[in-house]
């Protein structure tokens, strides 16, 4: 349910045109009354970037932005329009990840200030500082406790205060090119790390996601700083793995949600990714899983990829092709379809993160002078008829395509470079950082975070 990220999905270098010259026809397409949503801009902590990665069902959002100068970015809870910057281990930067859970507890990454011994940059800052695995409560940052490595990385929690996320062990990788130690999926419970094992024989494994049942999804592969890092997609029950297989492809699979349900979300390639030029997330479909079967949910019309982020318990599943993506009861839909106005109101949403059990929705989108920003979108629903912004009527029910074409205006802008990047799941902008490594910052090639421009 709660993952952060790892959302493991690494997404391959994506040109986002939002000059998308599609028109609205109903006559064309079965439409369905669908509530339209109130998007709230979360702002920075002074910088020029943020994005919302978490959300609860209280409406408390999580999430990472720039400082005043642009040079770092630090964690933070958004509640009622009131951002709190959640500091650091003492290093430049942290990030929050799939959280907070009902008890406001926040999963993440933070730098120390300590030189990695092996030169390694764990968190994709830079910096080459040791980054360590943390949970925020309260105003206090805890580091969580390795597997006698110097890194990790709390990906997401649930509401028994279990934290999933991997843990660098105290053994040398022989898969990476450069020193790296192994990395272990865990999951934390009371603060005492437990390793999971990993299927296929792969020496690494990350866990993205953990429902309140325990049970935790991810994957496994090798080097998890290299292209192969997630080979297979995995379930753990009771610390048991399950493989969950694949669309097809060779080179990536990986599991991103779950729900109380036992419903799996996630992505993986489709045949022909025989190379790393042909793939892995050149031809990346997200996936849903359920009883031992995998369902290829699609994409948007003109994309060739798709990456899904999370579901809830209502079965609703959000995430990425070109633009920001929710599917429900069985419909792929272009989340910008339901925001009514003209293109940039307040923004142009990119990427969908997270989705409360309450359908609000949390992630990434362009504003109109080019910024990326976090953003909050709220369903005009019956739960929803005391928010400011659904109070007109004018959010009400909303008939628009289930096909996913855009109601608004085509939009002329620059081409924005989204590059994989973001520790499962969160796609990084390209450009920012000399390699991105999968899954959640935007996930996927690359930065473990997402970057600014």
């Amino acid at each position: 349910m709660k993952s952060r990220t790892l959302a493991c999905s690494f997404v391959p270098i994506l040109f986002v045109l939002l000059a998308i010259p599609v028109r609205v026809t109903a006559q064309q397409h079965q439409s369905e009354k669908l509530p339209r949503y109130f998007v709230t801009d979360l702002g920075t902590l002074g910088g020029t970037f943020s994005v919302g990665r978490g959300i609860n069902a209280g409406g408390n959002v999580v999430g990472s932005a720039a400082l005043n100068d642009n040079t770092a970015q630090h964690a933070f809870m958004w509640q009622k329009g009131l951002i709190t910057d959640l500091g650091t281990l003492g290093g430049p930067n942290s990030i929050a990840f799939l959280g907070p859970n009902e008890a406001d507890v926040v999963p993440g990454e933070a730098e120390t200030s300590t030189p990695d011994p092996l030169g390694e940059d764990f968190c994709f800052f830079g910096t080459r500082l040791t980054c360590l695995p943390f949970v925020w409560q309260n105003g206090v940052m805890t580091a969580l406790p390795t597997l006698g490595g110097n890194n990790g990385s709390a990906s997401a929690i649930n509401n028994r205060g279990q934290v999933g996320g991997l843990a660098e062990n105290a053994t040398l990788d022989s898969t990476c090119s450069s020193p790296e130690n192994e990395n272990e999926a865990v999951i934390w419970d009371k603060g005492v790390p437990k390793p999971l094992p990993t299927v296929a024989g792969d020496p690494d494994g990350y866990v993205n996601a953990i429902n309140d049942n325990g049970d935790a999804v991810g994957g496994s592969g090798n080097c998890f700083s290299g292209p192969t890092f997630s080979l297979h997609a995995v379930l753990w029950q009771n610390g048991k793995p399950t493989d969950l297989g694949s669309l097809g492809g060779a080179l990536f699979s990986g599991g991103i949600g779950i729900n109380d349900r036992g419903l799996v979300t996630g992505s993986s390639d489709l045949p022909g990714d025989t190379t790393f030029f042909a793939g892995p997330f050149i031809n990346t479909h997200a996936f849903l899983w359920k009883s031992g079967a995998i369902k290829d949910l699609g994409t948007l019309p003109g994309d060739a990829v798709s990456f899904s982020q999370a579901i809830n318990n209502r079965g609703q599943v959000v995430g990425f092709g070109s633009r920001a993506i929710l599917w429900q009861d069985g419909k792929l839909i272009d989340l910008n379809t339901l925001v009514p106005g003209p293109p940039f109101s307040p923004m142009y949403l990119l990427q969908a993160l997270d989705i409360s059990v309450r359908g609000e929705i949390v992630g990434i989108g362009l504003t109109i002078n080019g910024d990326i920003h976090g953003f909050l979108a709220v369903p005009c629903d019956e739960n929803h008829a005391d928010v400011e912004g659904c109070k007109d009527g004018a959010a009400a029910g909303a008939t628009v395509e289930s096909s996913a074409t855009s109601g608004r205006s085509p939009v002329s802008v620059t081409q924005v470079k989204l590059a994989p990047g973001g520790r499962w799941g969160t796609p990084c902008l390209a450009g920012t950082s000399s390699r991105c490594r999968g899954g959640r910052q935007l996930p996927i090639l690359g930065n473990w975070h997402t970057r600014w421009p």
